[in-house]
């Protein structure tokens, strides 16, 4: 009964964690509408998926011990959210506006770091974390990349529910931030170090927790 409780937590959690980064995913695809606001959200939405995903694969790898598991978990995500976007064909939205699978390499690096650092968990969270928070945001400008123009977009399908001060404007650029992959990186870097901590943490809570 223990085992069958500990395992139902633990797919709980993967499941809660992988829905919220697919949330998250959705509404980083909006922010191109917001054309004024386009770097401050980019570099808001990179540090919160990076977090995300980096407590859950985390979480997931540390569960396992095997290494491969936290790029599982981002096919996971990615499987996720390519399903929540075949939605978006109701609303009239193109399919290809923020599909493409950005945590993947992120995940990969923290296999990696687990692998060679021979299952060293205080590696994993720090080099690990370090690395997810830094590899994150630079793929997710890959992936805007491939998106349509962001203004094109935005009057392409308007947003009719939006409020007047969102309307899409002319970017104003270099407004907010000079280098908004910089700035992601390098705080989501920072960030992610705690968030593999308490991946590794949550792991641990669960089995005591499952053992009382």
């Amino acid at each position: 009964v223990m085992v069958w409780l500990r395992r139902c937590t633990h797919y709980l959690f993967i499941v809660v964690v992988a829905v919220n980064s697919t949330l998250l995913t959705i509404n980083a695809g909006d922010y191109i509408f917001y054309t004024d606001w386009a770097w401050t959200s980019y570099v808001i939405f990179s540090i919160s998926q990076t977090l995300m995903l980096v407590v859950g694969a985390t979480y997931y790898l540390t569960f396992t011990g095997v290494p491969g598991t936290a790029t599982y978990y981002c096919l996971i995500m990615t499987v996720y959210t390519w399903v929540a976007k075949g939605a978006w064909f109701a609303l009239g939205y193109p399919y290809d506006f923020i599909v493409t699978p950005v945590w993947l390499p992120s995940g990969m690096l923290l296999d990696l770091v687990y692998w060679a650092t021979k299952k060293n968990k205080h590696s994993l969270i720090l080099f690990g974390g370090v690395l997810v928070g830094m590899s994150l945001p630079l793929f997710n400008m890959v992936n805007l990349i491939t998106v349509a123009d962001p203004l094109e977009t935005a009057f392409k399908y308007p947003r009719p529910t939006l409020p007047p001060y969102m309307t899409p404007i002319e970017p104003q650029v270099g407004k907010f931030y000079n280098s908004p992959v910089a700035l992601g990186a390098g705080a989501g870097a920072v960030l992610s170090v705690t968030m593999a901590a308490l991946g590794c943490k949550l792991n641990t809570w669960t089995y005591r927790w499952m053992a009382a």
